[in-house]
């Protein structure tokens, strides 16, 4: 701090309380202080203690848990659209948080990029400081004013605040509400800036269920990133490999639908809203994890970002190899996104999606279809945002492609939602035609039409241990073209979250389903309900949240009521956690299903159980176990992963992935891979 930069530097204070109530200025004081030179972007955060004790994190985990650690976080708008940017931050211990922003107010975690950063501890107060390349970010040519905001989370005095007030019920990564950084001259072009991201990797394999030899693996491949301009990038990819991403979190499927697993991979993050955000979380025109499912990716580029303050970009051509042992063919996956920002915060968005089968004659009788010639997609979106956030919403329509093209082959779907601090309105309609076909998107359901209102209420008490408390009703309505009811689902809820930032809410719900095809409601393959058949029942449950203060924390889920066949069904999941602060978390989730039906099913019972364990020895040292019990699947699983960040955006792995027959315990397949990725800047 006595570095003549920072003394001379104007300094952000007087930052407004966010929570728990946004009618004051903070209790607990920050000053921040930010400058700049030829190569980067400097910040300084001076965090001080309201209450004596140590500070509350819960390890060094890199992109930590807002709610669970002391911390400081930049949100920048440099393209002064209130929608898209970059965050970056670091918990008192140090670890990092970095994410990609997109629509106004979202936080991408999986982008990761080359940043430095330090935080010291003092008595009285915690200060990070941070080094952020011009070449990390993207930000208009010649803008000399960015959207900018602090967050601060106390978690000893439960205090969130901000620099620029927020309103308490958006997120303080709201870039709606952002304050104005001016610059004395536009900031200075990157210059020439290409990142060349090779690795290399050695494993061995073995799959002891198929009784087959060890398999031996050697690969190298590379990325490469180009600023096309500072705010548009060009990403190539040449036979990438993700074995270091962190395997799924299981759950016990019940649905009668796919169901939906987020995008890790590093390659489809930046700038991922212009293809994977278009549509609603069941309507995705486009799922890159559809991309390199079971298949090796070849090569790929992505161009995406601003052509100017208006116009946003996304191109992505992706090829895959075949498979000989299914008769996969080789494929291609082409993207093109474009959308133009309207009035103050909207915007209005286009995609097409291809899908091509290269050198593949597929069966003329579409019983016999193995695999499709191509699919495609288009589709057009308006998105809502009113300047002050209190209005948002969507409305699109998209038609699909195909060599058997049917009818009825269209979606179209809107929403609105009206939110001020005491009042949550909702609504939302969408028709799915029965032969629309996404082959690179999730769309589990199709041939529906869906009406679902929602309506919240939140009363906040003068004094007392309850913060705010309030009612939610909700209805969700499928029904067929001819407007006959399919599915139907009431539901009302009480929450209440307490000044100590725990929570806990009551439910009761009604549900009728009209089954369209013969389902197994235990998901096990033992028999299935008939299609047609009719089923009613109702259902009560509870949640609860711990305080995040706590080194032990909590949490847990109850339902209990009716359900399939007039059988019952008993969930309870929980959620286990305590932290040697700062170096090792131990969590331990669980989920419990007891399902009585009619002969064949009787009694079943499903167990997940999945501890994890994070041991950070440093900011840069990570080792991750994560083990998972799945009983519905018959399968136990153990990930664990040794993350060396040897330089910024350098990274040694060390992955070995176990999979187990519980009963008797025997293995099915084991894997040990080691990667080398070294961020090189042309």
């Amino acid at each position: 701090m006595d570095d003549p930069a920072w003394q001379e530097a104007e300094v952000a204070t007087d930052f407004y309380m966010v929570l728990p109530m946004d009618t004051s200025y903070a209790q607990v004081r920050t000053d921040v202080r930010m400058t700049y030179d030829a190569h980067s972007l400097y910040l300084i955060a001076v965090c001080y203690h309201a209450l004596p004790g140590p500070y509350i994190v819960e390890s060094l985990r890199r992109d930590f848990t807002f709610g669970k650690n002391d911390n400081f976080l930049l949100f920048m708008d440099p393209f002064d659209d209130q929608t898209n940017g970059f965050s970056f931050g670091a918990n008192a211990a140090g670890a990092q948080w970095d994410g990609l922003m997109y629509e106004g107010g979202k936080v991408d975690l999986s982008w990761d990029n080359k940043w430095t950063s330090a935080v010291k501890n003092y008595e009285d107060k915690w200060i990070f400081e941070a080094a952020i390349p011009f070449k990390t970010i993207r930000y208009k040519k010649g803008i000399t004013r960015w959207g900018i905001n602090f967050s601060r989370l106390d978690v000893k005095t439960t205090e969130k605040s901000s620099w620029a007030p927020v309103p308490r019920q958006f997120p303080t990564a709201s870039l709606a509400y952002t304050g104005t950084l001016l610059w004395d001259q536009p900031p200075p072009a990157a210059g020439p800036n290409v990142s060349v991201i090779p690795y290399g990797l050695g494993g061995l394999a073995k799959d002891f269920s198929a009784d087959q030899s060890t398999d031996f693996r050697k690969e190298v491949g590379v990325d490469a990133k180009v600023a096309v301009t500072s705010s548009l990038n060009l990403d190539l990819t040449v036979n990438p490999d993700f074995s270091q991403v962190e395997v799924d979190r299981q759950v016990t499927n019940l649905d009668r639908f796919e169901l939906f697993f987020p995008e890790r991979r590093q390659f489809f993050l930046e700038n991922g809203d212009l293809f994977a955000n278009f549509g609603y979380e069941n309507i995705r025109p486009f799922f890159s994890r559809r991309i390199g499912l079971g298949v090796p990716i070849r090569f790929g580029a992505r161009l995406s970002g601003k052509l100017n303050k208006n116009w946003r970009i996304g191109l992505m051509n992706m090829q895959t190899g075949k498979v000989e042992e299914s008769g996969l063919p080789a494929q291609n996956f082409a993207v093109a996104s474009l959308q133009r920002q309207v009035f103050t915060r909207s915007n209005i968005g286009i995609i097409f999606i291809d899908k091509e089968s290269m050198n593949y004659k597929p069966s003329t009788d579409p019983d016999d279809l193995l695999y499709s010639q191509y699919n495609r997609n288009i589709g057009l979106e308006y998105n809502l945002a009113s300047s002050n956030n209190l209005w948002t919403g969507k409305a699109l329509f998209l038609k699909s492609f195909s060599p058997h093209n049917a009818a009825d082959n269209i979606v179209y779907a809107a929403n609105a939602q009206y939110a001020s601090r005491r009042w949550t309105l909702k609504g939302q309609y969408e028709y799915v035609g029965r032969h629309y076909s996404a082959e690179v998107g999730y769309v589990p359901r199709q041939g529906y039409v869906k009406v679902s209102p929602n309506i919240q209420y939140r009363f906040f008490p003068q004094s007392g241990s309850v913060l705010s408390h309030g009612p939610q009703l909700s209805a969700t309505y499928y029904l067929d073209k001819s407007f006959r009811q399919t599915d139907h689902e009431s539901f009302l809820l009480y929450g209440l979250t307490f000044r100590d930032q725990s929570t806990f809410l009551a439910w009761i719900a009604h549900n009728y389903v009209k089954l369209l095809n013969p389902f197994d409601p235990t998901n096990s393959n033992l028999d299935t309900l008939a299609q047609g058949t009719e089923h009613r029942w109702n259902a009560w449950g509870t949640e609860f949240t711990s305080k995040p203060n706590s080194l032990f924390t909590f949490g847990f889920t109850t339902r209990y009521g009716g359900y399939y066949a007039d059988g019952t069904r008993l969930n309870i999941t929980t959620e286990l956690g305590y932290r040697f602060q700062p170096y090792v978390s131990v969590a331990v989730s669980s989920s419990y299903n007891h399902i009585r039906l009619p002969e064949p099913w009787a009694r079943t019972t499903f167990w997940l159980i999945g501890p994890r364990l994070d041991v950070t020895m440093t900011n840069k040292l990570f080792i991750t176990a994560f083990l998972q019990y799945n009983e519905q699947l018959d399968n136990i699983n153990l990930n664990t992963r040794l993350q060396w960040r040897y330089q910024p955006a350098s990274d040694l792995f060390l992955v070995y992935t176990d999979n187990y027959f519980p009963a008797p315990f025997l293995v099915r397949n084991r894997a040990l891979v080691l990667k080398l990725t070294y961020w090189w800047n042309v």
